[in-house]
């Protein structure tokens, strides 16, 4: 809101939201002096440790924080879904999420929303203020709006998203000259929209720490070649963050959070390749292109990250798994995971979570049966193909967790304990002084 709209008797508190996707908060609260400004902001405000959902992947996360909802209720289970009644599978698109995000509800207060950069929010919301669409949008002509911020954004260089292919070469100097470029060109975009004052949301995504972390985290941990550029880039961040922060005008309340936690990863783990194995899985054809070459004999399959799917009669097309038989058959699945060991003995599955324990809703229908949380140090894959090469490892040294995301609220009355993602859009709107109808919402405000 500009000063004409306070002369003019406005005058409600606002709130500048700014993602920081992939961020544990041990790794920053270790560092804090290093990140004067983080930690001035834990200091003066609250900051700590959240959990994230089931599962902890970008694509299912970002529409849970936007909406204060579990899957069950946004549709929006990770970055491939499946159809209902089909073994066609989609990747979710912003159209996709089948629930009001917090932004919607302030436009339908007559306020004003800048949203910039979230995942999952293709193709941009035209009734909103302004909008430029993050990862899984095709391209920049396509993701902004209005025209005036597509222009804007253009002439910049503006980008949506690092190249994450230069992150599988061996030297990742330019990886980290990329990411560096595009945490740039983000900031010069929220400092012009920040500083335009025109808001009363703004609600913007740095994606960049991301793919920073998935390529170098595990440098971080342990001491390795890109330790120090590791640490560089997070000082950059720190420093962004506190130029936003002292930016804003008094009236603005500043969160800063993570949609999930990092960890070094040791080995992918191909979850089907597994089931193949191990009798649950098998194709029709020696070169499978995906999920519709499984055969009537299948009793389980597997998406990423970590979703197990029984194949269960009058629910899949060739299902066979009756449906009277389901909880004997999940039972035995389970019992199954949980001898599953990595290389050197360790326990891959820290939790198997059932679905009526993480998923609620109308859309509760297209829910995995299962939800591996692995333990650290294994990242969960699910390849269709005939290959049943179990354990690999590639370019990527780090992984995303369920604990351990970050949360800083420039706020001296909010608590965070026993919070995690779904708290933080309830939280919005309270700081907003937006009435919402908390028993629609899985989180509740934090004030």
């Amino acid at each position: 809101m500009g000063l004409f709209d306070r002369i003019r008797g406005g005058g409600n508190p606002r709130v500048a939201f700014i993602g920081i996707d992939g961020v544990p908060y041990s790794f920053l609260s270790s560092h804090f002096d290093e990140l004067p400004n983080l930690a001035a902001l834990a200091d003066e405000g609250t900051a700590g440790p959240i959990d994230s959902i089931v599962p902890p992947e970008s694509s299912a996360c970002w529409p849970a924080l936007t909406t204060g909802k579990n899957p069950g209720q946004t549709g929006v289970y990770g970055f491939q879904d499946r159809e209902v009644g089909s073994y066609d599978t989609y990747v979710p698109m912003g159209q996709d999420v089948q629930a009001e995000r917090v932004w919607d509800i302030v436009q339908q207060t007559d306020r004003d929303a800048t949203v910039m950069n979230v995942p999952v929010t293709f193709p941009p919301q035209r009734e909103l203020q302004r909008m430029v669409s993050g990862f899984l949008s095709p391209e920049l002509e396509k993701a902004a709006h209005p025209d005036s911020l597509r222009k804007f954004l253009k002439s910049i260089d503006y980008r949506i998203d690092v190249d994450a292919k230069l992150g599988h070469q061996d030297d990742k100097s330019d990886f980290i000259d990329d990411a560096y470029a595009t945490l740039e060109k983000r900031m010069e975009a929220f400092e012009k929209y920040l500083r335009a004052d025109d808001w009363d949301l703004f609600f913007g995504v740095f994606m960049t720490p991301d793919r920073v972390n998935h390529f170098l985290f595990g440098d971080y941990e342990s001491d390795g070649k890109y330790a120090d550029e590791f640490i560089e880039f997070y000082r950059t961040l720190d420093d962004y963050i506190g130029q936003i922060r002292d930016m804003l005008p008094d009236d603005v309340t500043l969160i800063v959070a993570s949609d999930h936690g990092f960890t070094t990863l040791e080995y992918e783990v191909d979850i089907n390749a597994w089931l193949q194995q191990n009798g649950w899985l098998s194709f029709d054809d020696d070169d499978p292109d995906g999920l519709s070459d499984i055969t009537s004999d299948t009793r389980a399959y597997s998406l990423i990250p970590g979703r197990l799917y029984l194949n269960l009669d009058d629910r899949e097309p060739r299902g066979s798994v009756p449906g009277d038989a389901y909880d004997e058959v999940r039972d035995e699945l389970v019992e199954d995971l949980q001898s599953l060991e990595g290389p050197e003995g360790q326990p891959v599955c820290k939790r198997i979570v059932e679905k009526e324990d993480a998923f609620r809703g109308e859309h509760a229908s297209i829910a995995p049966d299962l939800t591996i949380i692995p333990n650290n140090g294994f990242d969960l894959k699910a390849e269709f193909t005939d290959d049943t090469s179990v354990f690999s490892t590639g370019p990527r040294n780090g992984m995303h967790t369920f604990d351990n995301a970050s949360l800083f609220i420039d706020h001296p009355e909010a608590e965070i304990k026993d919070t995690d993602l779904l708290d933080i859009a309830p939280t919005i709107l309270k700081l907003l002084e937006i009435d919402y109808n908390r028993s629609k919402y899985d989180g509740a405000a934090l004030l």
